[in-house]
């Protein structure tokens, strides 16, 4: 399992998150869009939330499948707290690569 973490890590792409807080200009024209990318989040207790609604680990592939097909280019970030079970994190990854379309797995992480 360590094994298969540590090539997730290495062959992932890192994002960085931009750090400034903004305020976002109104328009009168609203649309709605798609999300550009599919946030799965493992807090400290290891509970996995998608799109910050808490998900059980066996819906974790419908979830995701539902929502590739409502957005099928957006990419997948998965943010996991550093207290986490790495257990969860590889099950959730190994869980993203059997899905179709689902070829880029970003990890969200923090520059020190």
């Amino acid at each position: 399992v360590f094994i298969l973490l540590i090539f997730f890590i290495v062959t992932a792409q890192f994002i960085k998150e931009p750090g400034v807080p903004i305020i976002r200009p109104e328009v009168d024209n609203k649309k709605d869009a798609k999300p550009l990318a599919i946030l799965i989040a493992i807090n400290d207790e290891s509970e996995i939330y998608i799109d910050k609604k808490r998900v059980d680990p066996e819906e974790v592939s419908f979830t995701i499948k539902q929502m590739r097909e409502d957005n099928p280019r957006g990419e997948i970030v998965v943010q996991a707290d550093v207290d986490s079970e790495a257990e969860v994190l590889v099950d959730v990854m190994e869980t993203i690569n059997k899905i179709d379309g689902a070829t880029v797995i970003n990890i969200s992480a923090n520059r020190d």
